[in-house]
């Protein structure tokens, strides 16, 4: 079920006295209509039911309305239009279902010439994003060259005989091999003690590019950097996904997995930034937000900076 964008979440502090110069995102955002002008458009998907399938603890379907709540008050320094196209919710546990009709909804966004931002739920929103890009890509070319740049403490290529937020990246792989399309995933920040040695066997049979969470600190930034450039010089587009558990457990404690130790929030922002700043970006999400795990927002707030460094 596709509902419409929830307004009511977009409510914020309004500073008559400064004038238009001093907007706030829930003043500048509109509801989506087909055949707008060109913009950003906010999607979510209202589900955890992946996170259910993993084992995970469930929370993440009040993901978006949380992000959403935590963007509206912040200052707008943009200039593109920006819109709420609502949320796919998942009825029923059919989370294919969910996902396949978030797929559909994020292709006719990008058909409008918009920059589609998921809001998740559960890492589930991967495997919907990456197959609603893949399909719009592929009316237009056979074999286009997607990178997938997944910020996580997990890689997320488990076997299982149902989607989960633990499978969307080997999904995306069977789906490529299928396609005949090449499989670019880069994951940073990976957990050593979060990933079985099956995973680490299955990404490097898969030929994933990862730096583990231990290379992902401020003094290494040059390598980082390195590696980061070196994946994207190698693709035509850029599929990017932040999983929130990539984060220390301190700045990001409301979601399923918490860490033990993540990457700093600067580092990842930067990187964000400067995966942006390629020119190749064509859709992007964040996921694992869980507000009933979250401690003063803090979790909703770090989702919401960074959703915005896409932007501004």
């Amino acid at each position: 079920m596709i509902s419409t964008a929830p307004l009511h979440l977009w409510q914020g502090r309004i500073d008559q006295a400064e004038g238009q110069a001093a907007r706030r995102w829930h003043q500048w955002v509109q509801p989506w209509a087909a055949d707008q002008a060109a913009g950003i458009a906010l999607l979510g998907l209202a589900c955890d039911e992946g996170v259910k399938r993993n084992q995970g603890r469930t929370g993440a379907r009040q993901g978006p309305a949380a992000i959403r709540s935590a963007l509206a008050n912040l200052a707008w320094h943009g200039t593109c239009a920006l819109y709420d196209a609502g949320d796919v919710a998942c009825i029923d546990d059919d989370l294919e279902g969910a996902q396949q009709a978030y797929a559909e909804r994020l292709g006719q966004l990008l058909e409008e010439g918009h920059l589609p931002l998921g809001l998740g739920g559960g890492h589930e929103i991967a495997f919907a994003s990456f197959l609603g890009l893949a399909e719009h890509l592929r009316r237009r070319q056979p074999c286009p060259r997607i990178g997938i740049l997944n910020f996580d403490a997990h890689f997320d290529l488990r076997h299982a005989a149902h989607s989960s937020s633990g499978t969307p990246f080997r999904q995306i792989a069977e789906y490529c091999r299928q396609a005949g399309m090449p499989f670019d995933y880069c994951c940073l920040g990976v957990s050593e003690l979060s990933n079985t040695q099956a995973l680490f066997d299955q990404a490097r049979a898969l030929d994933v590019r990862y730096l583990l969470d231990r290379q992902m600190q401020s003094w290494n930034l040059p390598a980082i950097e390195e590696c980061l450039d070196r994946f994207l010089e190698g693709i035509d587009v850029l599929y990017m996904t932040l999983c929130l558990d990539v984060l220390p457990a301190s700045q990001a404690p409301g979601v399923s997995a918490p860490s033990a130790h993540g990457v700093e929030v600067q580092v990842v922002e930067h990187l964000v930034r400067r995966a942006r700043a390629s020119g190749k970006l064509r859709v992007a999400d964040i996921a694992e937000l869980n507000p009933g795990l979250d401690q003063d927002r803090r979790t909703a707030r770090v989702a919401a900076r960074l959703l915005a460094s896409l932007i501004h």
